[in-house]
């Protein structure tokens, strides 16, 4: 069992940059593959960008070279540095965690998420 607690959503202008954060606690001492997946209004849940617990990273296209994802296993928490945003970068951020094998954008395996974070960013 995990639980995911995010931070740093807001309102921002075009261009403008944004830190997430999210929390987890749990109980294992399981290698966890984490990801930041968001949603539109009236769009389904994708995913932006995912991190095992080897330090690998995978982006979604229209985010790469501008979000940057990171986790710190000591103090428990996943990052997204948002730079360049765009308008289309707005949606509810969800962190999510799994401990399956491999670690994909698919949200199919993410057994754990967050409660999601609002990013506005305005033209």
């Amino acid at each position: 069992q995990v639980q995911l607690v995010e931070s740093g959503g807001g309102s921002v202008q075009a261009g403008g940059s944004l830190r997430l954060s999210c929390e987890w606690t749990t109980r294992t001492s399981s290698s966890y593959c984490l990801g930041w997946f968001r949603q539109a209004p009236g769009k389904e849940r994708e995913g932006v960008a995912a991190v095992d617990f080897d330090g690998s990273a995978t982006y979604e296209n229209s985010v790469r070279g501008r979000f940057t994802i990171s986790r710190d296993d000591a103090k428990n928490t996943l990052y997204l540095q948002m730079d360049s945003l765009k308008p289309e970068d707005t949606g509810i951020y969800y962190c999510a965690a799994h401990a399956h094998w491999g670690c994909s954008l698919a949200t199919g395996p993410f057994d754990y998420w967050g409660q999601g974070t609002q990013v506005t960013v305005s033209s």
